[in-house]
Formats: C-alpha cells, structure tokens, sequence
C-alpha cells in the first residue's frame, strides 16, 4: 500500500540533509563547508477516514491538508438513542 493521498497526489519526497562546518564569512570565517549528505524522505501526513464519494461512504486514505481544507466531504453522523 503506497502512502499517495488520494485527492491531491501527494506522496512520499526524497531529499538530503547536508551537514556543515565552519564560520560563514559574514561572521569573519573562512565560509561553510559541506562535509556530509545524507539521504532522507518527507513523508506526507496520510489518514485512512470515511468519506462521502459519489453518495456512498467509502473508506479512503488522505493527507491531512486535503481533510482540513475541506476537500474531502465527511458522512453525517447519527445520533445514538440512550435507553
């Protein structure tokens, strides 16, 4: 199961995280060095939930962004009878 929202598309990203030493030169160094570059994901904030898709509640996985923006229609909820 791939981590994709599936109304906007979103999914995981590749990127790096570069380590660095050294004074920069605006602070009167001899500037920064890159002496490190790890490799690293950014992963999306994705949450299966109910939701309404062409008039029937399905379970669907989305990325939080999409359910707080109001993209994504929530079923109404019932009201439960106490006896």
């Amino acid at each position: 199961m791939a981590r994709v929202c599936d109304y906007c598309g979103k999914r995981t990203e590749s990127g790096a995280q570069l380590a660095r030493r050294g004074l920069p030169k605006k602070q009167g160094g001899i500037g920064l060095r890159v002496t490190g570059h790890t490799k690293r994901k950014f992963k999306p904030n994705i949450q299966r939930i109910a939701a309404v898709v062409d008039g029937v509640t399905t379970r669907v996985k989305v990325c939080t962004r999409c359910i707080k923006s109001g993209r994504v229609k929530k079923p109404a909820t019932r009201k439960v009878k106490v006896a």
